[in-house]
């Protein structure tokens, strides 16, 4: 990470592969290895990695996925104004109906996160990513055109969440398992932070976009707009250079279910994963849940106007692009295992301060507390993200992307309405102090794994055996 920049990183992915089962005849085990037999293995595919820049922008591949990626979280940030608006507006939805809405962007984690996993490591790559963005901008654009054709529903903007956030697993599986493709190992933390920096700041000119231009043109004005940027994002898509590395041929290919059961066994025999795992879970049930009430909390407990609101929900998006730029200086500094309990656990436990928050002067505790929030936490996945990209075996990352993500994801939707449930009975303020307060001691998860005796994360898992 510290090295000259004009020098081009030598270092090669540790080589991985599958061997017979020694302990059960006629069946076949995934050996994860490195070496094993201490024979060098010739790697004669040219390497379209990045070479070691000092900025990470001046690749092009590496650019060109960057802007289409940011532009892409810029449109996703403006539909999730404009989605509820025109749920709002145009069709004078309930309260409830628009909570499906953004229930029905999280479902398909849970119905079609593990499987995705398995599809994306038989596939390349990069053809998954464009067909989910034609998908996605294809469905957004339906719902202008419904809307000028007087022909939009409630039913319609389900179907357009779920089967968009469908497009989105998929996407964003990949996403994750094609950006080693682009940058060498030793690279991958500076990566995921120069992406997270540039979806931070989309998130923050997003949100405000989406309520300009509905108001300018019309609510669903911004769903026509993000239907657009995915266009863009798939044209940085097709641009890119670099070539990926075939899928596994029909001889090492094995059936679904097996491939999945894979994921799941490797993510829960893997210490690291496994730690990172729970801690993500139970960060985002405590996460979604005080962010689900934090609106009403602020408009009924503290007596903000919703356009102050606004601003103050805003500042924990500008403390995630802080986050995005320290990470990889964090990291360099103190080792990416003690940045990464340094980034969570010296600034989850100022959530604390959010349930404080009063009137006036007392507006800066809620500030304070949800920008160090966002500041640990989009820096804590930064260095997770390019951890497991770089440690898991290039035919798995898939399987354990899409493992990962299914199981922190699944609580999402279960910590928003246990938060509603806690709000009606314990009162806002008590909510929001038991919600932050389980964040803080989530990274006790980080604190009971191998993470805490090491100055770094390991590069390569040790030898393991995952039997379908």
């Amino acid at each position: 990470m510290g090295d000259s920049a004009a020098v081009r990183s030598c270092r090669r992915r540790p080589t991985y592969y599958a061997e017979p089962s020694r302990t059960s005849p006629g069946r076949t085990s995934l050996a994860v290895r490195m070496n094993a037999d201490r024979r060098p293995r010739p790697d004669t595919r040219p390497d379209h990695r990045s070479p070691r820049v000092r900025s990470l922008l001046a690749h092009r591949d590496f650019r060109l996925l960057w802007i289409g990626e940011t532009t892409s979280q810029l449109g996703s940030a403006i539909t999730g104004v404009a989605l509820p608006l025109v749920a709002v507006v145009t069709l004078d939805a309930d309260t409830f109906s628009v909570a499906l809405l953004g229930a029905a962007a999280w479902l398909p984690w849970l119905v079609v996160g593990l499987p995705a996993g398995a599809w994306v490591d038989r596939l390349r790559r990069r053809p998954v990513m464009l067909t989910a963005n034609l998908a996605s901008a294809l469905l957004l654009a339906s719902v202008p055109v419904a809307a000028w054709l007087g022909l939009l529903t409630l039913g319609h903007l389900l179907t357009v969440a779920l089967a968009s956030g469908a497009a989105a697993v998929f996407f964003f599986t990949a996403y994750h398992a094609y950006l080693p493709t682009l940058l060498t190992p030793t690279d991958l933390v500076r990566g995921n932070a120069t992406l997270q920096g540039g979806e931070q700041a989309a998130q923050v000119t997003g949100r405000g976009l989406g309520g300009l231009l509905a108001q300018v043109f019309g609510a669903t004005a911004g769903l026509l707009a993000d239907a657009v940027t995915f266009v863009v994002s798939s044209a940085c898509l097709v641009a890119i250079r670099a070539q990926e590395p075939p899928p596994p041929g029909p001889a090492q290919a094995t059936g679904l279910a097996r491939q999945v059961r894979e994921g799941l066994r490797f993510v829960a025999a893997d210490p690291y994963l496994r730690a990172f795992t729970a801690f993500g879970a139970t960060a985002n049930f405590a996460l979604q849940g005080y962010q689900a009430v934090q609106v009403v909390f602020l408009v009924r407990e503290v007596g903000v106007s919703p356009g102050v609101v606004g601003v103050l929900v805003a500042c924990a998006s500008v403390g995630g692009v802080l986050g995005a730029t320290v990470a990889h200086r964090v990291s360099r500094r103190f080792g990416t295992a003690r940045g990464l309990l340094l980034c969570q656990l010296g600034t989850a436990p100022f959530g604390l301060l959010m349930a404080f928050t009063g009137a006036g002067s007392g507006l800066v505790l809620f500030v304070v507390g949800a920008f160090l929030v966002a500041t640990g936490i989009v820096a804590t996945n930064v260095i997770v993200g390019g951890f497991r990209q770089g440690y898991c075996p290039p035919t798995l990352l898939g399987r354990v992307v899409a493992t990962t993500m299914f199981l922190n994801h699944s609580t999402i939707p279960v910590g928003a309405v246990v938060a509603g449930a806690l709000g009606s009975t314990l009162g806002l303020r008590p909510t929001m102090g038991v919600l932050t307060g389980l964040l803080a001691l989530s990274g006790l998860f980080l604190l009971g794994s191998p993470l805490r005796g090491r100055r770094d994360l390991p590069t390569s898992p040790p030898a393991v055996s995952v039997v379908g």
